[in-house]
């Protein structure tokens, strides 16, 4: 297997989902702006995707995969088909009680992570509203990791790096044609947020069933694996939630700032998802599995060079990405949402968050592919220990920020955490000689940073002024950034090229 080509694949289906991610908010930008109503809905969002974080992609998968990929190579199919029965069966259990006292408990929720809301009471009843509708959410999508964790051990990545895909589709099928039918409109947006976790996990299973590893509904707490995923899961969440707290806490901060807050940092977010998801989530998705059954097969050498291409990719995909978002975030955000009810005032505000984003991007992306070189090891407590020196970094970069900043303190302080972050990520693998670094790092560097500063002169002077972006047409605007992309892109991998890069250098072999 191909790692270089499965990062492809993986990040191609990713770049399908981001894609129509930016149809849909630019969407939802259009027909509900940035105000009351989409505030709402962000906030009520948040708690689900919160809790999808906790108890799906994020600590269920650290605690889960490493432990199936040993099953899988050590233990043969039937004791890997039964740890996967045991442990769906616990974890459907689990969510349907945590929906249950997320619909009962939503008022006290939004007061919670969104206190400022209860100053204006339409909103703060609106977001409890759309809370009680997408709560379910967490079920249907925590379901779709287990059956995502799955297919990646057995290296089916393509089908879960489509999945979420289908939820974009629910959101642009409702706020185009749905949200008319509601009162108020935004209603439909929750909505699709439920129909879509439906949809999600109806896509995996027929995989699962392909390879004989559809679930089965049989509870024992008593089941040797069963007891080491909750073992593992216990930091997990801790660590996961530490993460989703900083998140949390950005956000009763911004529900005191000017209305609009949350909204201008969800879009800005979303333009540093993109990156974040074809990169970062990609690299992760990949490297886990592979890193697990490493370490399943004693192989620590194989274990660290996987680490150091891993990294690689990581400077070489995301250093670009990151000093474009910064200098074409005013093009972006009004090619994307600048339409309708979104003004150019909400443009310049969201380009402040975006460049403040743009600072944390490689770390973040960092962050994606250092843990996994504890979690393939089994070892979630360390990565959870540097998660709260990282949180306490964040929030003292908050107070620092906000005062001067605004929103833009909020964004500029997850990027400083981050930088943090991966930094301590970094220092204990190679304290600990789980990673040590293959030879030729300084050169590699070097000749990256040329490739970089002559792509961003292309993009400084093509990217023009600020003022003609904000009265341009649609059409104007798509087809300069796309001469503009086009040229950056061209300049970067001619760069790259002449410097003596080759694709066969980035070759590698991942374990079947």
């Amino acid at each position: 297997m191909n790692l270089l080509r499965v990062l492809a694949t993986v990040s191609g289906m990713t770049f399908i989902s981001r894609v129509l991610g930016f149809v849909r908010d630019a969407i939802i930008a259009r027909v509900f702006g940035a105000g009351l109503m989409t505030d709402a809905f962000f906030v009520a969002f948040k708690i689900p995707n919160l809790l999808r974080r906790l108890f799906a992609e994020g600590a269920f998968s650290q605690a889960f995969v490493p432990i199936l990929a040993e099953y899988k190579n050590r233990r043969g199919h039937d004791a890997t088909r039964l740890l996967i029965d045991h442990v769906s069966a616990l974890l459907t259990l689990a969510l349907f009680v945590i929906t249950a006292i997320g619909v009962v408990a939503a008022p006290l929720l939004i007061y919670v992570i969104a206190p400022g809301f209860a100053a204006t009471p339409e909103k703060y009843e609106l977001t409890v509203d759309l809370l009680r509708i997408t709560c379910p959410y967490i079920v249907f999508i925590s379901l779709t990791a287990l059956a995502g964790g799955v297919l990646n051990t057995y290296s089916r990545f393509s089908v879960p790096a489509f999945t979420p895909t289908l939820l974009n589709v629910s959101f642009i099928v409702f706020a185009l044609w749905a949200a008319p039918y509601f009162d108020p409109p935004v209603l439909a947006l929750a909505w699709a947020v439920f129909l879509g976790g439906i949809l999600q996990l109806a896509f995996q299973v027929p995989q699962l069933a392909r390879l004989h590893l559809l679930p089965r509904f049989r509870l024992d707490l008593g089941d040797e694996g069963v007891r080491r995923v909750l073992r593992q899961m216990g930091p997990a969440v801790f660590g996961v939630s530490i993460g989703q707290l900083s998140l949390v806490i950005n956000n009763i901060f911004a529900s005191f700032l000017l209305t609009g807050s949350v909204s201008w940092l969800y879009y800005a977010d979303r333009l540093m998802e993109f990156p974040m998801g074809m990169l970062g989530a990609a690299l992760g998705t990949i490297l886990l599995p592979s890193l697990s059954k490493h370490h399943a097969t004693a192989s620590t050498e194989a274990y660290s060079r996987l680490l150091d291409w891993g990294l690689r990719m990581t400077m070489l995909l995301a250093a670009p990405a990151a000093a474009a978002l910064a200098l074409l975030a005013v093009p972006l955000v009004t090619t994307l949402f600048q339409y309708g009810a979104f003004s150019p005032a909400d443009t310049l505000a969201t380009r402040s968050a975006v460049i403040a984003y743009s600072v944390g991007l490689v770390p973040l992306v960092l962050v994606k592919v250092l843990a996994p070189g504890f979690y393939g090891r089994q070892n979630i407590r360390t990565p959870v220990k540097i998660a709260i020196v990282s949180l306490i970094s964040t929030q003292a970069f908050n107070l620092m920020l906000i005062g001067p900043l605004k929103h833009a303190g909020l964004a500029l302080s997850i990027s400083l955490g981050a930088c943090v972050n991966a930094a301590l990520l970094f220092t204990f693998l190679r304290r600990t000689a789980i990673y040590t670094p293959q030879g030729g790092w300084p050169a590699f560097l070097f000749k990256l940073a040329v490739a970089v500063s002559l792509m961003g002169i292309v993009l400084w002077f093509g990217t023009g002024s600020t003022d003609q972006w904000l009265h341009a047409s649609g059409a104007h605007r798509v087809a300069h950034l796309a001469a503009v992309v086009a040229a950056g892109a061209a300049t970067y991998f001619i760069a790259l090229w002449a410097l003596g890069f080759r694709p066969s250098q980035f070759s590698q072999r991942g374990v079947e």
